[in-house]
């Protein structure tokens, strides 16, 4: 399993959080305390992403620097 395209996937993140909510729900968490921990899964996810599309274009950039 490639992890860094997993973790690079607005899907997987989205997974995760709708997994916290049903296990929160089904746990009895309330509403307030859902919120906040999918706001944080988001949160995560997003900088995940964000960070791994920063890697790849930072790694392009050498690329072509490399071959000029």
């Amino acid at each position: 399993m490639n992890w860094k395209q997993k973790l690079g996937s607005r899907k997987f993140w989205s997974l995760l959080a709708a997994l916290a909510v049903a296990v929160l729900a089904a746990f009895g968490a309330g509403e307030a305390d859902t919120v906040k921990i999918t706001g944080i899964i988001a949160a995560v996810g997003a900088c995940v992403v964000y960070m791994l599309a920063e890697a790849v274009v930072d790694k392009n950039r050498n690329d072509s620097d490399t071959d000029n």
